[in-house]
């Protein structure tokens, strides 16, 4: 059961990423861009069964992508869905921006002269 935690793990952890790196205000191209990647993500994913529970869960909660933070919060909450059906703690979605930053908003930042 090692590796369906660790691939649960590191999945969740680039999900919750993407979220919280997606526009405040995004284009309607980005919202069908994110609304399209969520369901490939569960389309293609390594582990059969979470695959079709994941699939089970998006039909009842579609991706939600009309900004950053809605996409960050209907995240937070499939993820507890899932939690909950795994008999796992879940999480304070008031916190979860918290927990994932990848680094990368470093990389919008003008370069110091040297």
């Amino acid at each position: 059961m090692r590796q369906p935690t660790e691939l649960g793990r590191a999945a969740w952890k680039l999900m919750h990423t993407t979220f919280a790196r997606f526009p405040e205000k995004p284009t309607g191209e980005e919202k069908e861009a994110l609304r399209q990647y969520v369901h490939l993500f569960q389309r293609l994913y390594p582990c059969g069964e979470c695959a079709e529970h994941f699939g089970q869960v998006l039909k009842k909660y579609p991706p939600q992508v009309s900004s950053q933070k809605a996409a960050a919060q209907w995240g937070c909450f499939v993820h507890n869905v899932v939690n909950k059906r795994l008999k796992k703690p879940e999480f304070d979605c008031d916190e979860i921006a918290s927990h994932y930053d990848c680094g990368c908003a470093d990389e919008e930042k003008e370069p110091k002269a040297a």
